[in-house]
């Protein structure tokens, strides 16, 4: 198939259940579901079709009530990539997109350039994006905040709730902390394969999943980007993505 024509699909899997943030998805913001922003976000990159990927029955109909689409999936599914690889079982996609539910700010360039940079890397079986840590952020030292470190050529080496790299001799011209966001891209073909294997070692240390495929040997591109967000993790985190809205106009 010519690259240009590969079918590109976004899921957003979508929780009830947080242990910070019960019902996050259905929180409002500046007057629009979360979900919502995520999805409306997410449909205007170059996707062909955005679905929702949910196991709770009032997150489905708040998507239908704005026109969008969602589909009803297992509530037994530990990831966000167990959750799509049930929804693409009768899709006909290359590439899927997933968007967390959680990043009202989603920039739709960013997801655009993962996608083209999946389409014209054929030997590229999943990728994801970094944003440079800012000089005066602790947030490098935040285990909620996930860590990346990529060779010479954008692939990930590894990624970690620790802070890395580790500066012995506190220089400050030294590797740039990279954190990671959490957008994933994947070859349809590879994702079908990665949710059979059984969950990794350092998977289970670091509860990250993209280490499964690290420790398979899958090289995972690494987009960097200054187009930082805003993710929701706390009730608190709206406040400040309304502020950035007002700023934005989005």
């Amino acid at each position: 198939m010519d690259r240009k024509n590969k079918r590109v699909i976004a899921i957003i899997p979508a929780r009830y259940a947080s242990e910070r943030f019960p019902g996050k998805p259905l929180a409002e913001i500046a007057g629009k579901p979360m979900i919502q922003r995520v999805y409306e976000q997410t449909s205007s990159a170059d996707v062909l079709q955005t679905i929702v990927a949910t196991d709770d029955d009032r997150i489905l109909q708040c998507v239908k009530s704005f026109g969008g689409t969602a589909v009803m999936t297992s509530p037994d599914h530990t990831t966000g990539s167990d959750r799509i690889a049930e929804v693409i079982e009768d899709i006909d996609t290359d590439i899927i997109v997933n968007v967390q539910a959680d990043e009202p700010l989603v920039s739709i360039s960013v997801i655009n350039e993962l996608i083209t940079v999946m389409k014209q890397q054929e030997h590229v079986e999943m990728g994801t994006i970094a944003v440079p840590f800012c000089p005066d952020n602790n947030d490098c030292h935040d285990p909620n905040t996930v860590k990346v470190v990529i060779d010479k050529d954008k692939f990930a080496l590894y990624f970690s709730r620790a802070a890395i790299p580790y500066f012995r001799d506190n220089t400050d011209n030294a590797a740039q902390p990279l954190k990671h966001w959490g957008i994933y891209a994947y070859k349809t073909r590879f994702l079908k394969q990665f949710v059979k294997w059984p969950r990794s070692n350092l998977e289970r240390a670091e509860k990250l999943e993209q280490l499964r495929a690290l420790e398979h040997g899958v090289k995972i591109s690494v987009i960097i980007t200054d187009n930082d967000t805003i993710g929701v993790d706390v009730p608190e985190d709206i406040k400040r993505v309304e502020q950035k809205l007002r700023l934005s106009k989005i």
